[in-house]
């Protein structure tokens, strides 16, 4: 299971000093837990950056491998043609390229000569077709070096942006590290009865599941909540995506995967997937995305309602929308 992060600072508050009361115990859960869940999102954005980097990487480093491979061709040609072109230099430098005057001046009958100046014609071609070939090679062997000079600098570029993503990935993994930390010790100081009152209820009051998945559609977005709504009471745990434990987004890719649509891992690579719905156009089955950094995301269930891994201590669960931010909607 992958564990993630966000570039936001670790909490400020200390976890471990025992909280005054119950409600600020409460609070300061909440408030850790919004900051992890920021990591969480922000770290598996720079793992999918990392991810299609190391892609980009890969494919430069097998074109330049490919435009090595096209030199090392264009110079053998080269290097074939090279005789030719030494001897007709030779040639041409002692004085000594038969000529149609040579092949008149010893030829002892007009059928030798017409067979001598034919043999002569036909090197000439032959010399001036090497010549034009070997100028065809030194063409491609320029080109070839000056695509596997662009190649490879772009190879080692690539390289570099994947080493950089690779760190800051690192640094987010481990702010998101120690801000679990501090969710986990803030929820150990908590009472049974608070962690309780904490979890809260699956589901709210008068919520009817079958009028609600009524005349679902195969496929749509109401049969990925209708899959959803099997995990409610499943944990919440950074960076699961399933099948029995999940965070926000993890929640929201594996109940569409349930009915055959490949959505993106984050709760932003979410945000532009599929049309985008205005709140009041909203229907069971849409993606809700929450906060102005749109690091939390649920499915919409009806009525303000929405299905969705809150944050540690709280199960899988449906829940009022109003108590968190909206940012936008989309529908897959």
């Amino acid at each position: 299971m992958f564990i993630g992060t966000c570039s936001i600072g670790p909490a400020t508050a200390d976890p471990v000093a025992a909280p005054a009361t119950a409600g600020e115990a409460v609070q300061r859960l909440i408030d850790l837990s919004r900051q992890s869940e920021q990591l969480n999102q922000q770290a598996l954005n720079a793992q999918s950056d990392l991810d299609a980097k190391l892609v980009v990487s890969g494919d430069a480093d097998r074109k330049a491998a490919d435009a090595a491979t096209a030199l090392d061709a264009a110079k053998a040609e080269i290097k074939r043609f090279q005789p030719v072109i030494e001897r007709a230099a030779t040639s041409a430098l002692l004085g000594s390229r038969t000529n149609r005057l040579t092949s008149l001046l010893v030829s002892n009958s007009p059928q030798q000569l017409l067979d001598q100046m034919s043999i002569v014609d036909f090197v000439g071609a032959r010399t001036n077709a090497q010549l034009g070939e070997y100028q065809k090679a030194t063409d491609a062997a320029t080109l070839a070096e000056n695509a596997a000079r662009t190649a490879a600098d772009t190879a080692r570029a690539a390289s570099t942006q994947a080493d950089a993503v690779r760190t800051d990935l690192e640094a987010k993994r481990a702010s998101l590290q120690g801000a679990m930390a501090g969710v986990i010790a803030a929820w150990g100081q908590l009472s049974a009865t608070d962690k309780s009152a904490l979890a809260g209820s699956m589901f709210p009051p008068g919520f009817d599941r079958d009028s609600l998945l009524r005349g679902l559609v195969p496929g749509s977005g109401t049969s990925a909540l209708a899959a959803g709504l099997t995990r409610v009471g499943d944990p919440y745990v950074w960076g699961a995506t399933g099948p029995d434990q999940f965070d926000c987004s993890g929640l929201v890719q594996w109940a569409f995967h349930q009915v055959g649509k490949s959505v993106p891992r984050t709760s932003q690579q979410q945000s532009t997937f599929g049309t985008p719905v205005a709140e009041k156009d909203l229907q069971p089955g849409d993606v809700v995305f929450f906060y102005s950094d749109i690091s939390h995301v649920g499915i919409y269930a009806g009525n303000g309602l929405m299905l969705h891994a809150s944050t540690f201590g709280v199960p899988v669960a449906v829940a009022p929308m109003g108590s968190t931010p909206f940012n936008s909607a989309r529908r897959f």
